[in-house]
């Protein structure tokens, strides 16, 4: 009963503007400013807030944040960090060969482009002249030849693969003027073929099943000191890479589960555009109503839905404790202002008071709050549950003699 009250409570209260598009983008910065504010990313947050927006807002309404990639390189400071659009492949481009291509027809391969060697353990070739040594050689080499000519008939201009790409083919490759990216990185690999829109293929016998990569243009760029390979106009349009920069590592490392952090929950707003304000303002707003309910409830179930608003409290409590506030005079305080009709007070840690979350811009999603509310409230239930199933007297044992 009580978290179908505050459920009801809440949903009372929620702001959509999901019509206007302009007020929707500042809701969704408002909700990234306030992830961010508690992260290592709170002093560039207006800088991250916008690049998590612009990403989410790239996705168009998809929750697959398998389209945002996210590339660390240290060296910069935090504000350094942009989004670009497209896609960003941790590698060089090798030697002797285009340096840009456009309209790029991309083949994603994981195969072993060493297949040129006698590779099985312990085999041992006796020949009596030298020349039958070139002879092998002469056939290997044939081998390999006939394999990159399978894959160039595919009619690509780049091709990326997953193993390491020997001297000869590479040579080869650059021969037929393609871009040939040796020993990407599964990750890269699999999310490069999401998002441009092909296969990983391993073999290359028939052309026509193999379906490949297209986009509008590859270049190398430099990020840092690192060169690295560049995919505009891919044919997923909402992909998109963030390339952080930090100072070192561990400074990476945070920003990008802050930064994932903010993308998740922007991303589900999205799809549900529903808003409530933050800071403690929706636990209060909840636990008025459900003390409310309690008083109407005869019996002893008016206990329970009161401890459950005692509960709902709890929050600001933590906000204010964890701020080193005083927790018991704020809360009072913030009760005293929800007694007003249309109060939008929660804590404000800042300034260490009771302040007006609108203008402060501190705003949640609602999506988020209603599965903290419900969950929360399951494993409240679960648990009370456990202490019947434990009370049950236990079984004799039976003599094993």
């Amino acid at each position: 009963m009580a978290a179908e009250c505050a459920r009801n409570a809440l949903l009372q209260r929620v702001v959509d503007n999901k019509g206007n598009a302009e007020k929707f983008k500042s809701d969704l910065m408002k909700i990234a400013r306030t992830t961010l504010s508690s992260k290592i990313l709170s002093q560039d947050k207006e800088h991250f807030a916008q690049l998590a927006v612009d990403a989410v807002m790239r996705l168009k309404g998809s929750t697959n944040l398998e389209a945002i990639q996210i590339i660390k390189k240290p060296g910069g400071s935090l504000k350094d960090s942009f989004l670009d659009e497209g896609f960003i492949l941790d590698k060089k481009i090798g030697l002797g060969q285009p340096k840009r291509i456009e309209n790029a027809k991309i083949l994603v391969a994981n195969t072993a482009m060493d297949t040129d060697k006698v590779k099985i353990y312990g085999a041992r070739v006796r020949v009596d002249s030298m020349s039958k040594v070139a002879e092998i050689e002469g056939a290997e080499k044939e081998k390999m030849r006939e394999k990159v000519k399978k894959i160039i008939a595919h009619g690509i201009n780049c091709f990326v693969n997953r193993q390491l790409i020997y001297n000869f083919p590479e040579e080869l490759f650059a021969d037929a003027g393609i871009l040939a990216i040796e020993h990407a990185d599964f990750d890269g690999i699999e999310r490069l073929a999401l998002v441009t829109g092909g296969e990983i293929a391993s073999t290359f016998d028939n052309p026509e099943s193999v379906k490949l990569g297209h986009c509008k243009l590859i270049e190398e760029i430099m990020i840092g000191e690192d060169k690295l390979i560049h995919f505009s106009g891919v044919e997923m349009g909402q992909a998109c890479t963030v390339v952080l920069r930090g100072a070192s590592h561990h400074v990476l490392d945070e920003a990008e589960r802050s930064l994932h952090d903010a993308l998740c929950v922007l991303s589900q707003t999205v799809n549900d555009t529903r808003v409530l304000l933050g800071g403690g303002w929706p636990e209060m707003v909840m636990a008025k109503e459900v003390d409310e309910l309690a008083r109407k409830t005869p019996g002893k179930k008016s206990h329970a839905i009161e401890a459950f608003s005692r509960a709902l409290v709890a929050i600001p409590t933590i906000i204010a404790d964890n701020a080193g506030l005083d927790s018991a005079d704020l809360v009072a305080q913030l009760r005293a202002e929800h007694h007003k009709e249309g109060c939008n007070a929660g804590i404000d840690v800042i300034s260490g008071s009771v302040g007006d979350m609108a203008e402060l811009g501190i705003s949640e999603s609602f999506k988020v709050k209603q599965a903290v509310l419900l969950s929360a409230t399951e494993a409240a239930e679960m648990i009370l549950r456990v202490d019947e199933i434990i009370t049950c007297a236990p079984r004799k044992r039976e003599d094993r003699m």
